[in-house]
């Protein structure tokens, strides 16, 4: 996987943005230089791009000509959706019915066609990837497919490249594609580099089948994070990158995401979303356990709805 994130660097660069690491004054202390991985800056606001864009050159011409299908709560169908457009490519996307309304109109402004089908992203998943197969479409996964998992491993080869020394990094955790890219990369370079993952109690189905050996089906409460909500698809790859490389776990509660989120817009003046908030969090409440000074937090993504936004605030 390090090898081909390497090489998925090259084929996406001139699609995606090499995006800032910025230290965080406000964050930072005594024991720790806190570093900000600006995801939420990225094109379409949010990491998701760099896995579409890697999934989607790697087909084969007649693959394209198809049409793409795939599932997402929001980033990932505006991820796909985005770089249809940029390739000319027709896109279906299934959203759960209870989807972020800020994020279907991301989608529907890309062009795609937006379908909605359950109300857990895993059973979204799931039906996207049988529509294709019956319609003879090419899906593309949110996160179980290795392409998807080097696309989103190139932040780690930047990270690398913008800090001399990392210590730890933390990192929000839904589908495990994210974590996945990003520790492959960085564990091939230094494996004492702490890799730290974070979910809303509310949905924490990856770390809770870490926990018990296996991928389980559980119900999702809702959350800020709508990011990183909903189930994994049996038999997920990501998994065993998760088991292998992850080096610990933090969930976090939703009165906490809250309050990173409010915190970090009053003292950074920058938008991010509730799946970014939580590695805040999940940093302040872990930070007395992390060793070495160097700290990055990958801030995931930017879309948040008006209506969250003034929730918090208030």
């Amino acid at each position: 996987m390090f090898k081909k994130i390497e090489k998925t660097a090259a084929l996406i660069e001139p699609y995606i943005f090499s995006t800032p690491l910025e230290k965080s004054l406000p964050l930072s202390n005594k024991k720790h230089n806190v570093y900000l991985k600006l995801e939420n800056l990225q094109h379409t606001k949010s990491f998701k791009l760099r896995g579409a864009f890697a999934k989607i050159l790697s087909l084969s011409q007649r693959e394209k000509d198809k049409g793409l299908v795939t599932a997402s709560t929001g980033n990932h169908g505006a991820a796909v959706a985005y770089a249809a457009k940029e390739l000319g490519l027709k896109a279906i996307i299934f959203v759960p019915k209870n989807a972020s309304q800020t994020k279907l109109d991301a989608i529907k402004l890309l062009g795609a066609e937006i379908r909605f089908f359950g109300i857990d992203s895993a059973k979204t998943e799931a039906h996207a990837r049988e529509y294709a197969a019956k319609n003879n479409l090419t899906f593309i996964s949110p996160y179980n497919d290795p392409e998807i998992i080097a696309g989103q491993g190139t932040i780690g080869l930047e990270l690398y490249q913008s800090l001399a020394q990392i210590d730890a990094v933390i990192v929000s955790l839904g589908g495990g594609g994210l974590v996945s890219g990003i520790a492959s990369y960085l564990k091939a370079q230094n494996p004492k580099i702490q890799i730290i993952a974070a979910s809303p109690i509310n949905s924490a189905v990856m770390i809770e089948s870490v926990k018990a050996g296996q991928i389980l089906d559980i119900e999702s409460k809702p959350t800020l994070s709508d990011g990183t909500a909903g189930g994994v698809e049996a038999g997920s790859i990501t998994f065993a990158f998760v088991q292998d490389l992850v080096d610990d776990f933090v969930t976090v509660s939703e009165a906490e995401i809250k309050t990173e989120l409010k915190e970090f817009i009053d003292s950074h003046f920058m938008l991010i979303e509730g799946a970014a908030a939580v590695t805040i969090a999940a940093y302040k409440k872990h930070k007395n356990k992390i060793k070495g000074k160097n700290v990055a937090l990958v801030l995931c993504g930017a879309k948040i709805s008006s209506l969250t936004l003034k929730e918090v605030l208030q």
